[in-house]
């Protein structure tokens, strides 16, 4: 192999260490998943339109997810939060409607940091023995756990009932005189009262009275907060003064609040889950993360930390000084695909790994999850065809994980009007709701795709195929990467809906090139001789033999430096040619 500077080579990967396993996370919403009406009411309560429980993650479910390709199941949602649903007899204190966003809440306004979302239990008291369970199910599909961590924000009306003996509960000890105080969980407006510009008035619960007022969840420190605002959360104190120097302050020790959620995360780690998805994580100081997660890693060194976070200058303090394992590739590639699918050209997929080409190994791509709209929906692109392309980018380009969203399989629209969730395009996270593509699926746990379409067959099994080869190929899973865009700017392939790249490992060689056009195309993709060199492909004049990894046909082609490779592709598609050289 040539000796290069990769650091300043645009179109070549040499990865830093080898994954024995490309990550492949399967993002579930488990409130909905097993929900199983036949048919829906807007706004509707948990009796009408039903809710999932973590018992339908039986092992035939957990095995089909295992054959779509998937390592790591993230669970979402499976703490307790803040809920209109009255589970008082169990000893679990009644939310105020008023300040709860839908009737089934958000799973990020959590109202216990110790307990189990009554909702997902088939009998709640014995909640967390079946939560304790699904973790065994989870192992026992050769599948690892993943499940959220909320450091920014709890429920207006935090309360743990199952706090384990001795620990303090979440802002009992606050001076609430004080606007700020650095062992402090929670931030106060002295003075004021929680008064937003909609009614906090329940019928039958009467007004809700918050005073002194806190701070609300993103960051916004008035008190007259509205419906656009994270209303239903309040923010926690890491000892950062924002109200004052913005400077973070040990006074004279470590910030109260560091130490409960440390203790919050190794109570879960005990459990035996593998790993934490860490909600809106740049809200929170690199510095508490940084602190925690070495703690946690030395007595779990295999868990995951995962982090949620959108500002590309602050990625390698979160990596480098956090000590993330991986974080969301959002402003980068999942932008930049969503814009070549509306459109935009191919060519911008390379600045896009480009800029994080250092930290590659721990950027999480995906193309779907709970933020964002589904691919089908109408606010997006229209189709659940467009995103075959996307997937083999996403997926097949470098060693790094990829994560799909429960349903993208299947071709999920979310074009629900659910009731606190209009039609948006998103699927719901606050509402009780059934997703018949979902409840069709799953056809009473047969999972026999007898009330599947043909074309949401035909789909899975692309997606089966795709991410399959994630693992089941070196050259995926572990090998070298060589972008070929550059030197087909404006020659045989449209570089506009089309990209291309190698992956090398060994004695084999996978082309793939996706095609994001509409039309199928005829393109003849240059191969550069650089690509020959540096991946160090033998020279032949003789054609190969290559197989299409997706549809199984064989072909000859001839591989010559700076030669051409003819391809015919489908539309919305592409072709994943492996060579044995």
């Amino acid at each position: 192999m040539c000796a290069i500077d990769v650091h300043n080579l645009p179109i070549f990967y040499y990865p830093i260490f080898y994954h024995m396993e490309k990550l492949i996370i399967y993002q579930v919403f488990t409130r909905l998943f097993g929900a199983n009406a036949n048919k829906n009411v807007s706004n509707g309560t948990k009796k009408d339109n039903g809710c999932g429980k973590m018992a339908d993650f039986t092992g035939a479910a957990l095995a089909e997810i295992k054959k779509l390709g998937a390592t790591h199941v993230w669970y979402t949602g499976l703490i307790e939060h803040a809920t209109k649903a009255d589970y008082s007899q169990y000893g679990i204190e009644r939310d105020h409607p008023a300040v709860v966003k839908g009737n089934a809440g958000s799973p990020y306004a959590i109202k216990d940091y110790y307990d189990i979302d009554p909702d997902l239990a088939t009998k709640v008291p014995e909640r967390m023995k079946e939560f304790e369970r699904l973790v065994m199910r989870t192992h026992k599909a050769e599948l690892k756990m993943i499940i959220d961590f909320v450091p920014n924000h709890v429920a207006r009306q935090y309360h743990s009932d199952a706090k384990p003996e001795g620990v303090r509960d979440l802002g009992e000890d606050d001076d609430k005189t004080e606007a700020f105080h650095p062992h402090n969980n929670f931030y106060y407006m002295p003075c004021t009262q929680f008064s937003p510009n909609f009614s906090l008035h329940d019928d039958e619960m009467g007004d809700y009275v918050e005073r002194p007022a806190k701070v609300t969840g993103n960051d916004c420190f008035t008190p007259w907060v509205s419906q656009n605002d994270w209303y239903e959360t309040v923010k926690l104190n890491y000892g950062v003064d924002y109200q004052g120097t913005r400077q973070l302050i040990f006074c004279p020790s470590t910030p109260n609040t560091w130490l409960k959620m440390r203790d919050i995360l190794l109570f879960w780690a005990s459990k035996g889950i593998d790993g934490f998805r860490c909600d809106m994580a740049e809200m929170v100081p690199c510095d508490f993360w940084g602190w925690v997660i070495p703690q946690v890693k030395a007595k779990y060194p295999d868990i995951l930390f995962i982090a949620e976070v959108y500002n590309p200058h602050e990625y390698r303090d979160y990596i480098h000084r956090g000590h993330f394992d991986y974080l969301y590739d959002k402003v980068g590639l999942y932008d930049t695909i969503r814009s070549v699918m509306g459109g935009n050209s191919a060519t911008s997929i390379t600045g896009a790994w480009q800029s994080v080409d250092d930290i590659q190994s721990h950027m999480l791509n995906f193309l779907e999850n709970h933020d964002e709209q589904r691919i089908a929906s109408k606010f997006f692109a229209g189709n659940a065809e467009k995103g075959k392309p996307a997937l083999l980018v996403s997926a097949l380009m470098r060693t790094n994980p990829m994560m799909i969203y429960f349903g993208q399989e299947l071709g999920e629209q979310g074009m629900y009007s659910e009731g606190f969730s209009g039609q948006d395009g998103k699927t719901t996270i606050f509402d009780y709701w059934t997703i018949d593509l979902i409840r069709r699926w799953r056809n009473n746990n047969k999972f026999d795709g007898t009330l599947l379409s043909k074309e949401e067959k035909d789909l899975q099994k692309y997606y089966t195929k795709v991410l399959n080869l994630c693992n089941t190929e070196k050259a995926i899973r572990e090998g070298l990467f060589f972008d070929i865009m550059y030197v087909n700017y404006g020659q045989g392939m449209n570089e506009h809906r089309q990209y291309a790249f190698l992956r090398k490992q060994d004695k084999e060689l996978i082309f793939v090139i996706a095609n994001f056009d509409d039309q199928p195309a005829r393109s003849w993709v240059k191969i550069p001789a650089h690509a020959f060199e540096c991946l160090d492909i033998p020279v032949s004049d003789k054609e190969r033999e290559c197989k299409d990894l997706l549809t199984g046909k064989k072909e000859k082609k001839a591989l010559i430096p700076d030669g051409t490779l003819y391809v015919e592709i489908p539309a919305n598609g592409g072709k994943v040619l492996k060579f044995k050289l």
